[in-house]
Order: C-alpha cells, then sequence, then structure tokens
C-alpha cells in the first residue's frame, strides 16, 4: 500500500459560518502506460499493487493544446483549451464541433470531475448494459457523444474542471465553487465566434449532480437543462442515508480521480460533523433558482431516485417534463429513442425549431411489474405525485407478521438482532393495485440494550405462492423500494417534510431511553410498479444493509449504529405501526373495463 499523503486544510464560509475543510492529496493522473502496467500486475496478483483505483477516471493525458479532424468524419476537435476563471484560474476542455461550416452552433457543455477524455485510457470504451461501440471514443464518461450530437449542429465541451487533470487549483466537489466556475465556462464559451451563444447541459449521475448546482446560478446564456440521473442533496442521498454515514461511496470516487494537487474530503467532513450544517447545505441544489426548461429522468432502480424527483417538483419552472424509467442510467441515455427524445428538447430551445415540443407529455412513467417486464411503459401523466393517488394506510400486525387495512386492535410486539436478522409483514392483495408516488412506513420502535437503532426497510413483491419476484435490470435482481432511518434522527423537517413524504431535519440528535418507545416515519423513495390480484408484498426491515446480487449494492458500506441492542417493533393497539401507500386508481373504468393508460399499448 502506498502511504497516504499528507493533507491540507482551508478556512471556508458557508451561509455565514466558518469551517476549517480537510482536503486530501489526490491521486495524480496516470499515462495510459501507467494504467496498463497496473492492470497487468493486478492481472497477475490481485493482492499486488499499491492500493491506487485502476479507473478510466484517473487517467490523464499530457498536455497538448492543437486542433484535429477526428475520427468521425466532419468532426473536429480543438484538444485542451484554455478558460480563465474569474480569480485567475485557467482550466481546460476539449471542445468538438462540426467541420467545414460557417453556420453557428450551440454547445453542449459537460463539467463534471470525469476525465474529459477517459477512453485514451483504455483499451475499449465501453459503459456496463452498453454494447460495444454504441458510443464514440470521444465520449467523456456519463456524458453525450460527440459522435452523435456533432452530426446533428451542435458542439461538445468536455470540461476538465478547476483541479481536475491538467486544469489549475484543487478540486472542490458538487458546491457552490465548482458551481461558479460552471458559470464562468458557460459565459466564456458561448462568447466564441462559432457558438450561437445558446448553451445547454447534459449527463448522468455525477455529471449532472454538478450540471444541476450550475444551472441554479442561473448563466444568462445557459438555453436549458437536461437533468438525467442526479442527486441534489448529499447528505440525505449520499454521505448520510436517511442520517447513516456512508462515506465509502464517496471515498472511492475521491481516489479514482485524476488530481495532480489537493482534492476536498468529503469523507474527513462527515466523521466530523455528523449533523446537518452549513457546509452540507452548500451542497444542496437551491431548487428556487432553476428557471429554464428542463427535461428530467429518474431511474426507479437507482440511488439518484431521489435527487431526480426532488428536483423535477421544486424547480421553478413551467417548462419542465419527467420521463421515469425501469432501465439503468447508461443503457438509457444513449438508447436511439431516448437520444432522439432529447435531441427534439435542445433543437427547441437551443435552435428555437419549433417542433411542438411542448406537446410532449409532462411526466412519463414506466410502470414496473415483474422480473423484465413494466404493466405501464412511458404512460402519460400530469404531475408527480399523481393527482388522482389514494394513500391507503397498510397497518403492520407483529404477531402474525402480517398486514392489512384495518388497524389491529391487540398490542403486539416483535424483535430481532439487527446484525445477524430481519423481521418482515406480509400482505395479500385481493384486487389489482397500482402503487405510483412516496411510500411511508411509520413504526412505533424500541431499542433494548442500546440508545440508537438504524432501519433499512424494503418494500418487495412475492407472487401467491411467497416466491420472491425481483424487476431485473441489467440481468441483476432489484429488490424494490428503499429507505433509510437513524431513529436518534427523527426529527422532521417542518419547511419539507409532507404527510407522504417525511423529509428529516438532521439537525438533532435524540438518544432513545431504557423501555422508551419512539414513533418514526421513514422516508421512502419514489417507487411505480404493479400488484396482481392475489399476489404479495411485503415489508421487509433490517437493521443493516442487506447486499444482493444488484451490483450498485457493493456501493452501500454504512456505518450503523445498532450497538448491542436488539430492536423491537411495536405494533396494534395503542402502537399503530403501518406502511402507507400511494394507491392509484385506473385513468378510466366502465363496468369490467379498465384502461390505466399506456402509450405503448
Amino acid at each position: 500500500m502506498a502511504e497516504k499523503q499528507p493533507g491540507i486544510t482551508k478556512k471556508m464560509t458557508f451561509g455565514g459560518e466558518e469551517f476549517e475543510v480537510p482536503f486530501a492529496k489526490g491521486n495524480p493522473g496516470k499515462s495510459r502506460e501507467e494504467l496498463d502496467e497496473i492492470k497487468r500486475k493486478l492481472q497477475e496478483d490481485p493482492d499486488a499493487g499499491d492500493g491506487e483505483m485502476v479507473a478510466t477516471m484517473g487517467f490523464c493525458a499530457k498536455y497538448n493544446p492543437h486542433t484535429y479532424m477526428t475520427e468521425i468524419p466532419g468532426v473536429m476537435c480543438e484538444r485542451d483549451v484554455a478558460c480563465v476563471l474569474r480569480d485567475g484560474t485557467t482550466i481546460y476542455a476539449d471542445i468538438y464541433r462540426p467541420a467545414n461550416t460557417t453556420e453557428k452552433v450551440p454547445v453542449i457543455c459537460v463539467f463534471a470531475p470525469f476525465g474529459k477524455n477517459p477512453s485514451e485510457g483504455m483499451d475499449s470504451w465501453q459503459l456496463m448494459g452498453v454494447p460495444p461501440k454504441t458510443v464514440s471514443q470521444y465520449a467523456k464518461f456519463e456524458a453525450p457523444d460527440p459522435g452523435y450530437w456533432c452530426h446533428y449542429g451542435y458542439a461538445v465541451a468536455n470540461v476538465d474542471p478547476r483541479g481536475v487533470g491538467n486544469s489549475e487549483g484543487d478540486v472542490y466537489l458538487w458546491g457552490s465553487q465548482d458551481a461558479q466556475d460552471g458559470y464562468d465556462f458557460i459565459e466564456w464559451v458561448t462568447a466564441q465566434e462559432w457558438c450561437n451563444g445558446r448553451a445547454t447541459m447534459i449527463g448522468n449521475s455525477g455529471v449532472c449532480m454538478a450540471h444541476w448546482r450550475i444551472a441554479a446560478t442561473r448563466p444568462p446564456h445557459l438555453a436549458c437543462l437536461a437533468a438525467w440521473e442526479g442527486q441534489g442533496d448529499l447528505y440525505r442521498e449520499s454521505y448520510f442515508c436517511g442520517g447513516i454515514p456512508n462515506p465509502d461511496y464517496e471515498t472511492h470516487i475521491i481516489q479514482a480521480l485524476a488530481v495532480n494537487n489537493y482534492i476536498e474530503d468529503t469523507p474527513a467532513m462527515v466523521a466530523k460533523y455528523p449533523l446537518m450544517n452549513a457546509y452540507y447545505k452548500d451542497k444542496i441544489v437551491d431548487w428556487n433558482k432553476i428557471r429554464i426548461p428542463t427535461y428530467v429522468t429518474a431511474g426507479w432502480v437507482h440511488h439518484h431516485l431521489r435527487g431526480a424527483f426532488e428536483g423535477f417538483r421544486r424547480i421553478r419552472t413551467p417548462k419542465k417534463w419527467m420521463r421515469a424509467h425501469r432501465d439503468f442510467e447508461w443503457p438509457d441515455s444513449y438508447k436511439p429513442e431516448n437520444l432522439d427524445d432529447i435531441r427534439r428538447f435542445f433543437d427547441r430551445y437551443c435552435k428555437e425549431i419549433h417542433n411542438g415540443w411542448e406537446m410532449t407529455p409532462r411526466v412519463r412513467l414506466d410502470v414496473m411489474d415483474g422480473y423484465d417486464y413494466d404493466y405501464a411503459s412511458r404512460r402519460a401523466e400530469e404531475t408527480f405525485p399523481l393527482k388522482r393517488t389514494e394513500y391507503k394506510k397498510l397497518y403492520l400486525d407483529a404477531e402474525n407478521h402480517a398486514a392489512g387495512f384495518e388497524e389491529y386492535a391487540d398490542e403486539s410486539e416483535v424483535t430481532y438482532d439487527p446484525k445477524t436478522e430481519t423481521t418482515t409483514f406480509i400482505y395479500q392483495f385481493t384486487e389489482d393495485t397500482e402503487i405510483t408516488g412516496y411510500m411511508k412506513l411509520h413504526l412505533n420502535v424500541e431499542c433494548r440494550g442500546y440508545d440508537n437503532m438504524d432501519l433499512f426497510p424494503w418494500v418487495i413483491k412475492l407472487d401467491k405462492d411467497g416466491n420472491y419476484v425481483p424487476i431485473r435490470v441489467m440481468g441483476a435482481p432489484f429488490r424494490g423500494a428503499w429507505g433509510f432511518l437513524r431513529c436518534s434522527h427523527r426529527d422532521l423537517d417542518p419547511k419539507y417534510a409532507s404527510d407522504f413524504q417525511p423529509v428529516h431535519s438532521h439537525e438533532k440528535e435524540e438518544r432513545m431511553q431504557p423501555g422508551e418507545i419512539v414513533p418514526v416515519d421513514v422516508e421512502m423513495y419514489p417507487h411505480s410498479r404493479f400488484w396482481h390480484k392475489g399476489e404479495k408484498l411485503q415489508v421487509v426491515i433490517a437493521g443493516r444493509f442487506i447486499k444482493t446480487e444488484w451490483f450498485h449494492d457493493n456501493d452501500m458500506n454504512h456505518a450503523t449504529d445498532n450497538g448491542d441492542g436488539i430492536h423491537v417493533i411495536h405494533t396494534g393497539g395503542e402502537h399503530q405501526s403501518y406502511l402507507q401507500i400511494p394507491v392509484v386508481p385506473p385513468k378510466y373504468q366502465v363496468g369490467d373495463y379498465i384502461w390505466h393508460g399506456d402509450e405503448n399499448k
């Protein structure tokens, strides 16, 4: 293992409060030859090496400003174009644009800490779920492909933000500094002689996370935004899930990036500050400031799900569209029908082509069923949550591990060891039922032998015989709806909490007293799934994140706080516990005829 290099500390002010923010020494960008050598050693001995992550994000090409014609006919690239930010820091971009034209074109900006030319550090450029050669070698990780967009009259600017690759400075992750730099780049690039004065942004995951925040700074020449799969509140959605620390995911990113100087050590801040404060609030998107046309996507199986819907619901523009799908973010991004769809959106607002985009339904939903099957695909809706939603309570019965729509008169309790056990509650549907929207789990809990407990609930589907029915994505099974809560963080945020979405403040800690039964509300991530008559809904509650075959589960390594306690869930009588579900009735029903709505049927 390589010895960790000493970091530095910077005094930074957020919301009028000063913090000492640690910055770690970055892993310098590696050449193709260095990456190949690390790969060779690891193939010979998986335990060899110096602990450095081998990832496409760790590649950094040598500084080499020049203009050349790419291997894609009609597409040129200006390599390592310098942009000087307002504080004098220089960052670099690779700008791809149509060649042999005098027509001014709009520019798609890609601003995120992942390297601007990762494919040069790989033998082949491929993303999970995306067939080889679908994306050209010029695409930045989780970003638009210049090989596609330049063909349709757009430039694509792949940016290495402050501190990444050869760009000067230190890396600031998904906060106001990053957003301000994005503002400066957009205003600089749209002033170039080849640009028509309009910019947009699109990208997944960390790319989208940066774009959300840049859009909130309101660059005058940002015409529209495609926010595809990105978190908006890093405290609630990444650093702490329901108040439970989850620092490993961010640690992996920090180790993978090509950083020649220093990078903001967010895992160290997580360890230092367990409660919400001005530092974390700086990493929450100011949704009210986004007023431009916005096309949002949300994947039902992804941890960006909550942020995507928060953004769609809270941005202040009448021109906003949501498409919620059951696919994973990478294959969804490059499917031909989705590229055609987003191109119509960009053409409308970046080129002012009146192409009828406004007739696109404001919300389009995939309603999942089982395995690879959907009950509805891209079903048109007006809002989210859906206007016709009927919230119903499934009361839990600890004695029989059952659930029903009537309260249970008798009190009962169930105990489980959070280290090794789970507990479940099952309801069997007597009629076809769609659940779309926000579920809420209300529990009366007690911890025997400790003063805190962490909850990891899931809502999954069983067939009529009790067999598990997962959702299958990219060949791997995914369970269903999920949530998190550290019970000492049970205080609700009065500004954002609602009856269907119990958003927690995370601003104070309330430890549990011996023998105390505490009511808690667990926020569940949005969901959309259909249960047929006879199928069963199962609520699974654990004290730890239980990993499955779903590949994204590997990123979840929460630091639980259960001590040696035994978890107790009380139900019935004076301690009614329940799962509140958003039941969606059919759009139209006459006698036995039922129409739920599906544009593909």
